[in-house]
């Protein structure tokens, strides 16, 4: 009975690391982030593909030029093997941000993140991801101000630390939740 409540508190660690990986990208929160992924690992996410220190990075400065985006995290199959798991999580990601040939787009990718966890100490995170894209559609943004896109719908999603979730989760404070 222990050995299931361990295995079910791994899962459970697992589940919430995947989740602060969301808020992390969505929010632009770096910390947030740099709490989901173990330093040195590997993260091949299409158009980057490196360590996850460089995702980081490279996602620090990609980040602010995304209007909109919001990452959501189903079907999470999780195989536990000692101190490792392979987890395949299905996301759907939505984003609203500049365009190849310049204006804004609307994207919206939906597909997997294959990933190696590793559990040291107390504490799992992803040591290795490959993002696997099964889902991709990029349309012309409507021409609209958020002012009348989002019209009375307030609260709007903003990044670290002006979002309204870091005022839940201990004053503002970055990477914590």
């Amino acid at each position: 009975m222990e050995s299931d409540v361990g295995k079910l508190w791994d899962r459970e660690m697992i589940r919430d690391c995947l989740y602060r990986y969301c808020r992390g990208i969505d929010r632009c929160d770096e910390a947030m982030l740099r709490s989901a992924c173990w330093p040195g690992g590997t993260d091949d996410h299409g158009a980057y593909n490196g360590t996850t220190d460089g995702f980081i990075d490279w996602a620090m400065q990609t980040l602010p030029l995304i209007e909109r985006g919001i990452h959501q995290i189903h079907n999470i199959l999780i195989e536990l093997r000692g101190d490792e798991a392979a987890v395949e999580s299905y996301f759907t990601a939505l984003q609203r941000q500049p365009g190849r040939e310049g204006g804004l787009v609307e994207l919206t990718m939906a597909g997997r993140y294959v990933d190696r966890f590793e559990k040291r100490g107390d504490e799992w995170r992803v040591a290795a991801r490959v993002v696997v894209f099964d889902w991709v559609d990029e349309r012309p943004a409507p021409d609209k101000s958020e002012a009348e896109r989002f019209a009375h719908r307030k609260s709007v999603g903003r990044p670290w630390p002006d979002d309204p979730v870091y005022a839940l989760f201990g004053a503002g404070k970055q990477g914590e939740g």
